[in-house]
């Protein structure tokens, strides 16, 4: 299954408590139940002005349909071409 990496936009994301990250995160997991299993959540990283999130997903479509539902920004999705490592100086790619 295709790997993509959403860029979000939120001013402010790294001032959130965690309880606005736990909301947030329980109305992801609410919308992505709703999709059924096709899409997955992996993580998210949160930096000062910005989230960025890892989800797997048959297509860039679906991951629209999830900020669309839940009302997050998805300011730029990109489809992971390959993922490297300390291992892949050895050569290993994954």
């Amino acid at each position: 299954m295709p790997k993509y990496i959403i860029e979000r936009e939120i001013p402010g994301a790294g001032k959130l408590s965690s309880s606005d990250l736990q909301s947030i995160s329980q109305k992801s997991c609410n919308v992505l139940n709703e999709l059924g299993p096709a899409i997955q959540w992996v993580e998210s990283y949160v930096v000062d002005d910005k989230v960025y999130c890892v989800y797997n997903a048959p297509s860039e479509d679906l991951i629209k349909e999830h900020a669309r539902k839940g009302g997050f920004p998805a300011n730029k999705i990109s489809q992971v071409r390959a993922i490297i490592d300390p291992t892949t100086s050895e050569g290993s790619i994954r």
